[in-house]
């Protein structure tokens, strides 16, 4: 079992930055991949961004060129960076961990067998 706790959301104003963490415990997930996701409010729960075990990353087009997904092994966190921060990137943030097969179900939901509680991001304008 591995237990997600994400922190770090709060309210921004545009063009701000914000970094968001999710750390693990229970065991080490440096085999694991690691995906952020994000729920704005009416809407489904959407990949953001996406950190292979093997350190391979994906970005969604939204997103592409201002976040960044890292990962610290040594201390079982990963990071999104969000930088030039936009009222449409508000919304509930989630981490998950798990062993997408096939890889391609790395950008849904399913793909991911443990997920934190979420942390909200503001994006005020």
């Amino acid at each position: 079992q591995v237990q997600l706790v994400e922190s770090g959301g709060g309210l921004v104003q545009a063009g701000g930055s914000l970094r968001l963490s999710c750390a693990a415990s229970g065991r080490t997930f440096d085999a694991y991949t690691v995906g952020w996701f994000r729920q704005a409010p009416g809407k489904e729960r959407i990949v953001a961004a996406i950190n292979w075990s093997g350190g391979s990353t994906y970005y969604a087009d939204s997103v592409k060129g201002r976040f960044t997904i890292s990962r610290d092994n040594a201390k079982n966190t990963v990071y999104l960076q969000m930088n030039s921060l936009k009222p449409e990137d508000t919304a509930v943030y989630y981490c998950a961990a798990g062993s997408p097969k096939p890889p391609t179900t790395a950008r849904l939901q399913q793909g991911y067998d443990y997920w934190g509680q979420g942390t909200q991001v503001t994006v005020s304008s």
